[in-house]
């Protein structure tokens, strides 16, 4: 049951990452920073893509995904249209480990440490999807700040 709920969230926010950057009416303000905006939404959405690919495609997938995570934060200026690409083929990624996954492979440890103690896996495909919201929203609000 745990698939199917990580499966439709996954699915229904990476969608909406998706319909948020196909949103910007000036490409350029995907980019843009401001005041205490230190993060453009572009950058945001490489972070999410970066983030996804990392933890559940190269590690449990094994899709030989490599991430760079400062250059998440430091590119600029990627067309619109290759963010939707990447969007695209991280739902793929998603949903095709997902599927290879049985609930007690959710109940394992989850194989990295990554917030200083073990966890399952499923507990931390749980905190991805939520921190896919926060980012989200994060990205909705600089789109309805600085797409002007």
């Amino acid at each position: 049951m745990l698939i199917e709920t990580l499966k439709s969230l996954f699915n229904r926010d990476l969608n909406k990452l998706k319909v948020e950057i196909e949103s910007y009416q000036n490409e350029n303000q995907l980019w843009a920073i401001d005041k205490n905006i230190s993060n453009s939404g572009g950058n945001l959405c490489l972070h999410l893509i970066g983030n996804i690919n990392t933890y559940i495609g190269a590690e449990i997938g094994k899709t030989g995904y490599v991430r760079n995570r400062p250059l998440e934060f430091s590119l600029k200026d990627i067309p619109k249209s290759e963010l939707i690409g990447k969007i695209e083929e991280t739902i793929i990624v998603v949903n095709n480990t997902l599927d290879l996954l049985s609930e007690e492979d959710l109940n394992a440890i989850y194989p990295q440490i990554v917030f200083e103690k073990q966890m399952t896996t499923g507990f931390f495909f749980v905190h991805l999807s939520t921190h896919l919201a926060y980012h989200l929203g994060q990205i909705n609000y600089h789109r309805r700040l600085l797409d002007l």
